[in-house]
């Protein structure tokens, strides 16, 4: 059942504090129950919570903590009866959608289970000591990754589950060892209760501390300030906008021991169209890149938001292939009102740059927004660059470069990316050849011939990219790499071997993966 109050580890809130509604976006209705804002005291309990049961979960067994993910992920699909109808409710995402991401979430914490059970995540290195050598002898080193302790996660709007309260963020930090306080976001409260649930009836079920996740309400941005100034936080996760990011960055710079924000802010994400993909695809590509523009009513942080074509054979197909298929998508409904109105403002802005649309765009109101093809030139794109912001909707630019250096010039321009496309055709290559090294320094992840909606969630993932895109330019939020935004290096020289973690033990006795001595090896 949703009841409205934060998880204080297993113990509700209390009422007292501002509350809130979730709402549906389709129909405008108001969804029960109030939720309470945390207090406070509330907060700091949940933390205090948290602090205690660090080093339980770092000392457990990396069984247990994959015995605990694994746990979660049975949950969540036993909940599905009554957990797909609120995010549908809460978010009016179809239901195919719904179940999609559910299993996406399930994968994902499955994956990090495999991660925590074979160990070898903790990167351990030992570098053997010769106490003969001259002029100085060598010291016995050996070092690993330790949990940092318990860390602040903010759920997304856009992925209730996948990059909701128990999303990849908390399947990283649980798996690495850390403490988990949640702050559900408050298009998804009763969806963030409910998972919330799974997870506490897991701790409990896995004998480990109840204090290892607590999730917490709040109706403005109180509880998220307390948060991220307490003293025992050691770190925050958030995916959002960019406004949203540089304000906890800003909280976090503010305390007096500053403390990481692996913030994931969006991005524009262009797609480059070489010159044969665009003459022998034309009006084919136009309509699958509309479709990734459409997919999810545009909220994707990889929707592909500009695309560059020098004009020439195949350009008037292209566009008309993408006008076709996204003036026949009716207004749809967004997660909610607030971010349809910064669509709408987003296309206002645009079109006040000298940004034109190719199609009349339907009217909307409410939580519903349109769908937009707008137009420019790359001159106008290059004496305009406010028009290479995101718009978060279901919108894209169609930009006209009148040659490739033109082209290089945009490309040259654009701010961090969380990805880049380029569609080719065979005789494109060396043109990719001598874009790729722009592309790399752009994006965190660069595309051929596909779209960049649709993360998959593996081990050589990369979802991130330089400022602005992410605060963190060296770290990811999907893929297993992303557990290491949650741990420290930490070096022991000429420690005792009975004083030694087990992962740095000279026996090996966890058989992980180690660097010794310049090699890999298992011994």
């Amino acid at each position: 059942m949703i009841h409205g109050f934060s998880l204080i580890g297993p113990a509700p809130g209390h009422p007292g504090g501002a509350t809130f509604h979730a709402q549906n976006p389709a129909t405008g209705a108001r969804l029960d129950p109030p939720f309470h804002s945390a207090s406070g005291a509330e907060v700091d309990r949940a933390v205090e919570l948290a602090e205690a049961a660090a080093p339980a979960m770092e000392a457990a067994p990396r069984e247990a903590r994959s015995a605990l993910l694994c746990r979660i992920a049975a949950g969540l699909e036993e909940a599905a009866g009554e957990l797909v109808p609120r995010v549908m409710a809460e978010t009016a995402l179809p239901e195919p959608r719904v179940r999609g991401e559910l299993a996406r979430t399930c994968g994902q914490l499955r994956l990090f289970a495999d991660v925590a059970a074979e160990g070898s995540w903790v990167e351990a290195r030992l570098d053997s000591g010769h106490p003969g050598r001259t002029p100085l002898p060598k010291p016995d080193l050996r070092s690993m990754l330790q949990p940092l302790g318990p860390v602040a996660v903010f759920g997304a709007s856009n992925f209730p589950l996948a990059f909701g309260a128990v999303g990849g963020d908390t399947a990283s930090a649980l798996a690495a060892g850390c403490p988990v306080v949640a702050k559900a976001h408050p298009l998804n409260p009763g969806t963030s209760e409910q998972v919330a649930q799974v997870v506490q009836a897991a701790l409990l079920r896995e004998g480990l501390p109840s204090g290892a996740f607590s999730l917490l309400f709040d109706a403005g941005h109180d509880v998220a300030r307390r948060l991220v100034g307490h003293p025992a936080i050691r770190a925050v996760g958030f995916t959002g906008s960019f406004r949203g990011g540089s304000a906890l960055l800003e909280l976090a710079r503010n305390r007096p021991a500053p403390i990481p924000v692996f913030a994931e802010m969006g991005a524009a994400n262009p797609v480059v169209v070489l010159p044969g993909a665009l003459a022998a695809l034309g009006s084919r590509l136009g309509q699958t890149l509309a479709a990734s523009v459409l997919n999810g009513v545009g909220q994707f942080c990889t929707c592909p938001g500009i695309v560059l074509a020098v004009q020439g054979p195949g350009f008037r197909s292209l566009r008309s292939g993408l006008a076709e298929a996204m003036s026949a998508a009716p207004p749809a409904p967004m997660l909610g009102e607030g971010l349809a109105l910064a669509y709408r403002r987003g296309l206002e802005r645009h079109q006040a740059e000298g940004a034109n649309p190719v199609f009349p765009s339907c009217p909307s109101q409410g939580c519903f927004g349109a769908p937009a093809l707008l137009e420019t030139t790359a001159q106008d794109l290059l004496r305009r660059p406010d028009l290479m912001e995101e718009v978060f909707g279901p919108a894209t630019l169609l930009v006209a470069c009148a040659d490739e250096a033109e082209r290089r010039k945009v490309i040259a321009a654009f701010p961090a990316q969380l990805t880049a496309t380029l569609w080719m055709e065979p005789g494109d290559e060396a043109l990719a050849a001598d874009l790729l090294p722009e592309l790399r320094r752009l994006a965190g992840r660069v595309l051929f011939n596909g779209v960049p909606t649709g993360v998959e969630v593996g081990h050589a993932m990369v979802h991130g990219g330089p400022w602005p895109a992410t605060s963190a330019p060296q770290s990811t939020s999907v893929g297993t790499r992303a557990i290491a935004r949650w741990a420290r290096p930490i070096c022991y020289q000429d420690a005792p071997e009975n004083l030694l973690p087990m992962a740095l033990q000279t026996g090996n006795p966890l058989g992980l993966w180690r660097l010794r001595d310049g090699a890999f090896d298992r011994h």
